[in-house]
Order: structure tokens, then sequence, then C-alpha cells
């Protein structure tokens, strides 16, 4: 069922339309791994983690949120349901219980290098189809970007 009809050419919307599922998932659970991460963290630098994920939190939940909705203006559902979620995700699963800052932190800057890896091929892959998606998605990965800057320099 059609409810909202797409301005792009059909094999484009294919494209843009995997690109943007792919990245509501990478998106919605980043800002579930990095919330298990801020409740669980402990350390001497539990303060200072504990607030920046929190900002990786909002990040990730305002680019899944212009994510999912860019898709539906293409006219086509996002998904964002935890077993879609749980299975297409990127991101490793972080432990159980309480985290080591260093190792937060550890789990931080691979988390996000994973989401930002696979961001940038969406930002290729939508470039010709739909420059109006890529330049969203190059948004998002500078955002994300700059959280990964910050734990990679809280583990120098």
């Amino acid at each position: 069922m059609h409810v909202v009809k797409s301005s792009l050419p059909e094999a484009e919307l294919k494209t843009v339309s995997q690109a943007l599922q792919g990245a509501l998932v990478d998106l919605a659970d980043l800002s579930l791994v990095a919330k298990q991460i801020h409740w669980n963290v402990v350390g001497p630098r539990f303060r200072s983690i504990h607030l920046q994920l929190d900002e990786v939190v909002l990040s990730a939940r305002t680019g899944s949120d212009l994510v999912a909705e860019r898709s539906s203006a293409l006219g086509v559902p996002p998904d964002g349901r935890a077993a879609t979620v749980a299975s297409g995700t990127g991101i490793k699963v972080p432990p159980a219980g309480w985290i080591k800052d260093t190792d937060a932190v550890a789990g931080m800057v691979a988390a996000l290098g994973a989401v930002i890896g696979r961001m940038r091929e969406r930002v290729n892959a939508t470039g010709d189809a739909d420059p109006v998606t890529q330049d969203m998605f190059i948004q998002i990965t500078g955002d994300l970007e700059k959280h990964h800057w910050m734990f990679q320099a809280e583990s120098a």
C-alpha cells in the first residue's frame, strides 16, 4: 500500500530507502548502546563520560528521527522495531553489568566507528540517487565524527 508517493524514480528510491533503513537501524541501536553504557559506567571519570554519553544519545535519537521522517516523506515506511534493530545493527553489544570507564570509552569509539563507516557508505550510495538524503547523511555523519573524536581524545 502506497500512502505517500515518492518523487524519486523506482531505482533511486530502492537505493535510498535501503540506505535510510540501514541508517535508522544503526542510529536507533547507537542510542540504545550509549544509554546502556551511560547507566552502567563506573570509575574515576564516571561523571564526564556519563554526561558525554547523553550527548551521543541525543544526537543518535535526533538523527534517527530525521532519517525516519525522510523515509516517510519518500513514501517508504520506516521500521524501527526492536527486532528489526537487533537483527540489522552493525554495533557490537555492550557487556552486561558495570562497565569500567576506560572500557566504556573504548566501546563508544568502536560503536561510533562502526556507524560512521556505514554512514559514509550511505553518503556515497545516495549521491546520485538523492542529493537531499545524501546531505542529511553528511550532516549526521559529521555530528557522529565529532563524538568519535571526543571519545578518542578520552582514551589518549
